[in-house]
């Protein structure tokens, strides 16, 4: 499925109209009539790094936030690197600092990777199977090198198809990570890429080909979702969308 490309022109711009689809997304998720446990309820994924934080900030506006039941919402995470909760380079930390401390999500619907336990296999494992089966919405960035969530290029976890959450290693401290697998990609029901700076101009370009391998640029997992991008990441798009 080829994806569809939002081009945004400036950050404050990017960051709201971002928000937007999420609350959007996320309330049509609360509001869709489904049977059993998933009635009422939306699985949200966030990713970190410095893209998303102006976003999820964005959500977190009284505008944006009043538009989701968060009683509703399960949060969990698409990576993380194995150091403790409060660290600096914590994904969870800014999403609380963002985002969560600022929403009315009860604490317990929200589903950290524990990446700082010493048994990190065991960990990963525990949150595969914590994840529901697909989840409703996945927020994912992207680096320069064309990496998303923490499957970088020629990573093994690539070619994962059974197990759900794996440790690797990235290329820059702090090296030791939990991830999200191909297969969650795969299965999520709404998915939102986030992408900005002319240095991931070449990545974005190769990301939504349909001849790039997700072996060479992992972000292609997401070629189907909705990419948001700057005017700056979406220089070498051929006919980029407005």
């Amino acid at each position: 499925m080829p994806s569809r490309h939002v081009v945004v022109e400036t950050p404050g711009a990017f960051a709201h109209r971002a928000a937007a689809w999420l609350a959007e997304t996320m309330a049509d998720v609360l509001a869709a009539p489904r049977g059993g446990e998933g009635a009422g309820r939306c699985a949200l994924a966030l990713s970190g790094g410095t893209t998303p934080r102006p976003v999820y900030a964005a959500l977190a506006a009284p505008e944006l936030a009043s538009r989701v039941d968060w009683n509703g919402v399960d949060v969990y995470f698409g990576d993380e690197r194995a150091v403790p909760r409060d660290h600096a380079d914590s994904n969870f930390r800014m999403a609380m600092e963002a985002l969560l401390s600022r929403v009315p999500i009860p604490t317990a619907r929200i589903h950290r990777m524990e990446a700082e336990r010493q048994d990190l296999d065991a960990a990963a494992a525990a949150y595969g199977d914590l994840l529901p089966a697909a989840l409703d919405v996945l927020v994912l960035g992207m680096g320069a090198d064309g990496h998303t969530a923490s499957l970088f290029p020629g990573s093994p976890a690539l070619a994962e198809r059974e197990r759900r959450v794996v440790v690797v290693d990235g290329p820059n401290p702090p090296r030791r990570r939990m991830t999200i697998t191909p297969p969650v990609i795969a299965a999520a029901r709404h998915v939102l890429v986030l992408v900005t700076g002319k240095e991931k101009a070449a990545a974005v370009a190769r990301a939504v080909d349909e001849a790039t391998p997700a072996s060479e640029i992992p972000a292609a997992l997401a070629r189907h979702g909705v990419w948001f991008l700057d005017r700056a990441a979406a220089a070498r798009l051929a006919r980029p969308v407005p």
